[in-house]
């Protein structure tokens, strides 16, 4: 039995810890045979997954798409690289920004459009150092706190 589109939530956990994202994007993302019936089963993870530039074009590595379970023969490589489809200006922003500034690419998530198609969102991302993130797990048990002390009133 497949999810709703609407209830796909594939999310990078790790980047949100690790990063502290500055701009984000949608992107396209190439599949192939069997890939898309495994996400829409929620059978992929972007665990330590990142983008990289090869001749201008940007890809995604270490997303891990499970295989199809009735696939056969047919199944696709879990762990492949994938290619990530933008306009050909978001790509150069993009490129030049990880070259001079030192940033990186990370997916955060993955989704579903109005069209239904799959899309990756990816964020052009900064490194967190050990003292930021923390800070950003004191704010978000300060935030938790205050909601637990909501809810008792």
């Amino acid at each position: 039995m497949s999810l709703p589109t609407s209830r796909l939530n594939i999310r990078n956990k790790r980047a949100t810890f690790d990063y502290e994202l500055i701009e984000r994007f949608s992107a396209g993302v190439q599949l192939v045979g069997t890939e898309i019936k495994s996400i829409r089963l929620g059978k992929a993870s972007m665990v330590d997954s990142y983008c990289f530039f090869v001749n201008g074009e940007l890809w995604l590595k270490g997303m891990r798409i499970s295989e199809y379970f009735y696939g056969t023969f047919n199944n696709h490589q879990p762990e492949r690289e994938r290619k990530l489809l933008l306009k050909k200006k978001e790509l150069q922003k993009l490129e030049r920004k990880t070259k001079e500034t030192g940033l990186t690419i990370v997916p955060v998530k993955i989704f579903f459009n109005d069209r239904g198609l799959v899309k990756v969102e990816i964020a052009l991302a900064k490194g967190k150092k050990q003292h930021d993130k923390r800070e950003s797990l004191k704010t978000k048990d300060a935030g938790r706190e205050m909601d637990r002390a909501k809810k008792n009133y």
